[in-house]
């Protein structure tokens, strides 16, 4: 099976969507068929062995329409950045089309309904004295109209020839109609003019139908403009994001700077990044420090200062320093190319709620045609006058327009991920959008997620005299040689608090149990319990009843001594990430069932839990573990969601319904997710919940809308009301009911663009200081009772 996207024209609406899937699912060999009407664009997975490319093109081509297949993902962001330049050209085309429509159609409606409100004519055209004058005046102004709009009656006379009638086949029946139906009025007129018939002449004349043709396509083009017009502004996300990016680089070679296309960098290039510039491919900083603005990839609108051995994101913006970094991922590998690869690729997909659109979509339109001719039919077999039955009939196929229902789902969608995207969401399709929504379990992976992943100095518990600088500078300078990943930690605190190392000799270290080394001619040791009691006796017992208290808060002691009593205690814990207590108290608020899991020992996973608030904690899992975990937790009736970062994440986030990958993770779980992350606040989870059911929201609501306006609108038209209240819509006031649906639904949809993001908090980062300061105060408390 292959899957290949194709750039589709000719489109309108989702009729147009409907006959063109239909068309391609035909072939043989097809597997699925996706077509998406706000990026112009088709999906279609099938088997090559049974189906050609060129075939599938043809098939569009018989349909009506034109398709060109997208082989790369240069063509890819070609297809988009020529959708974006069609919508404006189309935008235009259309605006000069109303005006031109707009310049005849009013002096004709002056010259046909004037008269009716009591507005006086030229005695030239006055119809009560030169009735042809005044007869062909109507029909030469209608004519220019029907020309400069004459694609109606091109695309819509076809598919309604190909067995697949769309909006236009409606504009192009109803307008068609009214004009020829005038035309044959004229006739009479002229046949009793001839005849110095002049009763029925006058009679005739006040029947024509020109006015009605005219300003059924001129206030469906004023629709369609103003559709097109609110249609570009859900793709702003995506046209943001493409402008971002930087078209040259400035690389560094043998001491010269020199500018290139970016398309030529490669990796380990020397890129230097100048204030305000932006970063064009992705790298680690070599020299310089500076402020780096990643606000349109992240959705954090603080600046983040970057220096030597910091990575930079292309689409990122250097702010004040200048910098001179090695180039890592370049062309399509860049974080900037694979969010609007991803961008693209959810775009183009569709919701599992826009197939009831597109169900409808298939048959409405003939129900509609067939609705126009029973209200012909029934009007005339009721004895009333053939315009009056004709005006009906036209009535019901314009206001049936179904481009509000075509509009409904893709333009909320579109709005949706591109307010995602502005917000560092990046939702791969459509349908994970639509499915946050329905989630009622979150499940948190600890490492990376709940926590930093990086494990930092928490306690400092001197003993006896030693003071907590001295500790420490002691334990960094014997770590500075050492390899053990607590190493780090010490020596970023040391660090924070402008110690200085001091010169070690006789070094040794063993391996799992700790490091030794002599310091102005004194023995030193630092290591776990178990090292410290084959060198020190004195003390000892004092600093494991501290240690214990800080293991039951699942941390990690480190054993300070010299060659003759304990200097003091250094706790090491994994960080809780700044907002993470927020986030769970938010979701918990959403009415979800939060739970944790993680691959550590439950003394230390519980300690997490309970700092963030999470009851339910699973602890010393194997990655198994966790889909096994989920697998029950939907056999339950369930809809789980996954959040983790690491490549042991990747089954459990394939797993389940909804898997959500920290941004700053593996590829792996990247790959392996329906939604990243490019923020590393958990506050984004509650954000994409939270914008799903938004989403969601407006779709219901412009469905409804759609809807209700047919529902409402065709028996009103039909005339179903008229006989009871004399209630009866004309062509005129159909179109422009119609053109206002369109619009009312696309901006309804816009109003997603006011959605703000879930505000992370520094809740959980003070209520660690205040539990590390509590057990700072109780194991002092305990080493002062001993």
């Amino acid at each position: 099976m292959e899957t290949k996207r194709f750039d589709v024209s000719g489109m309108s609406c989702a009729s147009c969507v409907a006959h063109v899937e239909k068309s391609v699912s035909k072939l043989p060999g097809i597997q699925s068929v996706n077509v998406q009407l706000l990026t112009n664009s088709m999906i279609v997975q099938f088997d090559t062995t049974q189906l050609t490319v060129q075939a599938i093109e043809d098939a569009v081509k018989k349909a009506g329409y034109e398709a060109t297949a997208l082989s790369s993902p240069q063509s890819i962001r070609t297809h988009e950045e020529k959708v974006v330049n069609t919508g404006q050209t189309e935008a235009k085309n259309l605006k000069h089309r109303f005006w031109l429509s707009f310049s005849f159609m009013i002096p004709l409606l002056y010259l046909s309904m004037g008269p009716m409100i009591g507005l006086s004519l030229p005695l030239f055209i006055d119809g009560s004295r030169h009735v042809m004058v005044y007869a062909w005046i109507q029909m030469l102004l209608a004519i220019p109209i029907l020309i400069v709009n004459k694609r109606y009656y091109s695309g819509g006379f076809r598919s309604l020839i190909q067995g697949s009638p769309t909006m236009d086949s409606l504009v192009a029946i109803g307008s068609a109609a009214a004009f020829f139906y005038g035309l044959f009025m004229l006739y009479k007129t002229g046949y009793a003019y001839d005849r110095q018939a002049m009763e029925a002449a006058h009679t005739y004349v006040h029947q024509l139908y020109f006015e009605s043709a005219a300003t059924i396509l001129t206030l469906v083009t004023l629709g369609k403009y103003l559709e097109v017009r609110s249609k570009r502004k859900t793709s702003d996300a995506i046209t943001k994001l493409v402008n971002l990016a930087p078209k040259t680089a400035l690389l560094l070679r043998e001491a010269i700077e020199m500018e290139v296309p970016v398309k030529q960098v490669l990796a380990g290039d020397i890129v230097v990044l100048k204030p305000g510039s932006s970063v064009p491919v992705d790298g680690i900083i070599l020299k310089g420090h500076s402020y780096v603005d990643e606000s349109m990839l992240t959705g954090e609108s603080i600046p983040v200062l970057k220096q030597a051995g910091n990575g930079v994101l292309s689409g990122s913006v250097n702010q004040t320093g200048y910098l001179t970094y090695k180039a890592v991922k370049v062309g399509d590998d860049a974080t900037l190319a694979q969010i609007i690869r991803l961008m693209e690729e959810a775009s183009a997909s569709k919701a599992p709620i826009s197939r009831l659109a597109d169900k409808i979509s298939r048959v409405f339109v003939p129900i509609v045609i067939s609705l126009s001719i029973i209200t012909l039919v029934v009007w005339l077999i009721a004895g009333y006058p053939f315009g009056f039955a004709l005006s009906a009939a036209i009535a019901v196929l314009v206001i049936s327009c179904p481009c509000a229902l075509g509009l409904a789902t893709p333009v909320a969608i579109m709005v949706g991920m591109g307010k995602g995207a502005e917000q560092g969401i990046l939702f791969k399709s459509a349908e994970s959008l639509e499915l946050a929504h329905k989630v009622t379990t979150i499940l948190l992976d600890k490492t990376g997620t709940v926590t930093t992943g990086k494990p930092a100095v928490t306690d400092l518990i001197p003993l006896k005299t030693t003071s907590e600088d001295t500790l420490l500078q002691v334990c960094a300078s014997l770590e500075n040689q050492s390899e053990h990943p607590l190493g780090k930690a010490i020596l970023d605190a040391a660090s924070k608090k402008g110690l200085s190392l001091l010169s070690v000799n006789q070094f040794q270290s063993t391996t799992g149990k700790g490091v030794e080394g002599r310091i102005d001619g004194k023995y030193y040791f630092t290591g776990n319990q178990t090292f410290i009691k084959d060198h020190v006796v004195s003390d000892l017992m004092e600093a494991i009843m501290v240690a214990d208290k800080l293991s039951a808060q699942g941390k990690t002691c480190l054993f300070v001594a010299d060659s003759v009593n304990m200097l003091g205690l250094i706790a090491v814990a994994d960080q809780i990430k700044p907002g993470t207590r927020d986030a769970v108290k938010r979701l918990n608020a959403m009415g979800l069932q939060v739970a944790m899991l993680t691959g550590d020992k439950m003394t230390t996973a519980q300690t997490i839990g309970q700092e963030v608030g999470i009851d339910q904690v699973l602890a010393a899992l194997l990655p198994q573990d966790k889909v096994k975990i989920i697998a029950e937790k939907q056999a339950q009736g369930h809809t789980v969601a996954m959040v983790g970062d690491g490549i042991n994440d990747a089954p459990a986030l394939t797993r389940a319904d909804l898997g959500i990958a920290i941004g700053a993770g593996s590829d792996i779980a990247i790959e392996s997710a329906n939604v990243v992350l490019m923020r590393h606040d958990l506050n984004a989870v509650v954000t994409t919940l939270r914008l799903s059911k938004q989403v969601i929201g407006n779709i219901r609501q412009n469905l409804f809308w759609a809807f209700f306006y047919n529902i409402l609108g065709i028996p009103l038209a039909a005339g179903v009301f008229y006989l009871a209240s004399g209630l009866l819509l004309s062509p005129m006031v159909a179109a422009a009911a119609m053109s206002v649906s369109s619009a009312t639904v696309v901006m309804n949809a816009l109003r997603l663009r006011r959605f703000k993001a879930t505000a992370p908090t520094y809740e959980t980062s003070m209520a660690v200081s205040d539990t590390q300061k509590k057990g700072h105060i109780i194991c002092s408390k305990a080493t002062a009772a001993q």
